[in-house]
């Protein structure tokens, strides 16, 4: 998920419009055909409006080198940071390449019922699984590629015993692909170092009897996030048809814009008659890329946020450090991840939240400390996230103001911001108003928008509640503000919600 190469390389979306069309594909039974007018009768189902809140195992081989994301590219890259610690490690490439680091991945610490019990915990209601990364190696027992955890590294199923684990827990379960990007994303296998001992001497990739893994060479001229190559298209389809048949996944997530033109169509298409079969007509299928959906799927916007309330059902994708990982890495806080998700559940989105295991599959104890702090402020405050809306407005505070925002693609590394305590995020339910005060108080709390000259809320206001305190709290309705009277004591937390009842 290099951020900066996907800007400059997302301008090919379209390519392969009636490729489908050429190629016959076959798709599903069902009401869904692959045409741009057939998936506009898409309807979001309600469980990903209501659950807000998603937990991703953004993990396979590149774990193991423990030096984080884009690995098995970037070891190809002469110079790179990976690259001369992979020649330091294990030698060069050209001797020993991707293809030897997948064995050592044997993810023996690996209880994805216990992650999941954690999980659910921590008020997830929804886990995906990777299913394949850039790398072509696929987390689930494949019948097209024997480049798969069943077959090699760890020899289980991952993403048959992540689903497994997630329905036990009653969490909804969703599948990544990033396969669409790895027929360029992984040319530089094909190369060889321009310098040195071994310059010239081609790395593993070049070598045809690993094209299966690294895929042939490319065309010179094709060279965007998304191959313009036909072939390539249809294996991609064949094997996510296999996927999303096998798992029939309550979401699907694509690494890019929406893929490959009507070939894309054909497989959203081919994924919502699956999903309405094996659900018996009740559809759960969510399809979530990097492309502004209108209506027919979900955006997702990777390390990003919207500027403000879409009308549309979307998701942020992120990690609490590097998608892999990655020694001495930096995390974000149980804080700042609330934080986020206030922020994003308050504009209509959901966060999906990447949480970095190790390469043997556990959690390391500063990993586990932060979700244990999510799984503390949760079940009391989950109220004003699970199965809320957005308000008339999303917040007040300095953090509204445009030229203080991060917003869009891409938002930058680290997508979290600092708040303070005027700082508000609202959400509604029924006849409750949320206010979520982004820090802590150290005075009375300020609700401006609540203000009687605002005229934002045109009914009456009957009864203020602190969630996680009993304490009876005292307010006041100004012509400037909504002034809720400092509490003796606040929550041990720093995101404090407020429940606002209204007549």
């Amino acid at each position: 998920m290099k951020l900066h190469v996907k800007l400059l390389l997302w301008g090919t979306l379209t390519i392969g419009a009636s490729i489908a069309q050429a190629q016959n594909l076959p798709i599903n039974a069902g009401p869904y055909k692959p045409t741009e007018e057939s998936l506009k009768q898409y309807q979001y189902p309600t469980w990903f409006r209501d659950a807000k809140f998603g937990i991703w195992a953004h993990w396979g081989p590149q774990a193991v080198p423990r030096q984080g994301d884009w690995y098995a590219r970037n070891m190809y890259e002469q110079g790179s940071r990976q690259n001369k610690w992979h020649v330091a490690h294990y030698g060069t490439p050209s001797k020993f390449g991707y293809k030897d680091i997948i064995p050592l991945w044997k993810a023996e610490k690996w209880d994805p019922d216990k992650l999941m019990a954690l999980y659910k915990k921590a008020g997830a209601k929804y886990f995906v699984s990777m299913g394949t990364h850039h790398d072509n190696f696929f987390l689930w027992k494949s019948a097209l590629h024997k480049w798969n955890a069943y077959n090699m590294g760890p020899h289980k199923d991952v993403v048959g015993l992540w689903e497994k684990a997630a329905r036990k827990q009653g969490l909804k379960f969703g599948v990544s692909e990033h396969l669409g990007a790895s027929y360029t994303w992984f040319q530089p296998s094909h190369g060889a170092d321009k310098t040195g001992e071994y310059a010239g001497v081609p790395y593993d990739g070049a070598e045809p009897q690993y094209a299966d893994l690294y895929h042939p060479k490319a065309a010179p001229d094709d060279r965007g996030w998304l191959s313009k190559n036909p072939e390539w298209a249809k294996e991609w389809y064949g094997c996510i048809k296999e996927l999303v048949d096998n798992y029939h996944p309550d979401l699907l997530y694509s690494d890019s814009g929406f893929p490959f033109g009507d070939t894309g169509r054909a497989m959203v298409a081919n994924y919502y008659n699956g999903n309405l079969t094996a659900n018996n007509g009740n559809l759960t299928a969510i399809y979530t890329c990097k492309q502004t959906s209108n209506g027919a799927w979900v955006e997702d916007l990777e390390r990003g946020i919207q500027e403000g309330i879409n009308p549309y059902p979307w998701q942020t994708d992120t990690s609490i450090g590097d998608w892999f990982y990655q020694t001495g890495q930096q995390y974000k806080t149980g804080t700042e991840i609330i934080q986020m998700l206030v922020d994003i559940v308050s504009k209509n989105g959901n966060l999906l939240i990447n949480i970095v295991q190790t390469p043997e599959g556990d959690l390391e104890p500063d990993v586990l400390k932060i979700v244990n702090e999510i799984a503390g402020w949760m079940p009391q405050n989950g109220a004003g996230i699970y199965g809320t809306r957005p308000w008339k407005i999303y917040g007040e505070g300095p953090s509204t103001v445009k030229s203080n925002m991060k917003k869009g693609q891409f938002a930058g590394l680290s997508d979290t911001r600092p708040f303070t305590s005027a700082d508000i995020r609202f959400t509604t339910k029924g006849n409750k108003l949320y206010a979520f005060c982004m820090a802590k108080p150290d005075g009375d709390i300020r609700i401006t928008s609540l203000g009687k000259n605002a005229k934002l809320n045109d009914k009456k206001i009957t009864k203020i509640s602190l969630l996680g305190s009993k304490q009876k709290l005292k307010w006041r309705l100004t012509d400037d503000a909504l002034v809720i009277s400092k509490p003796a004591t606040f929550p041990d937390w720093a995101v404090q919600g407020f429940e606002i009842e209204l007549d």
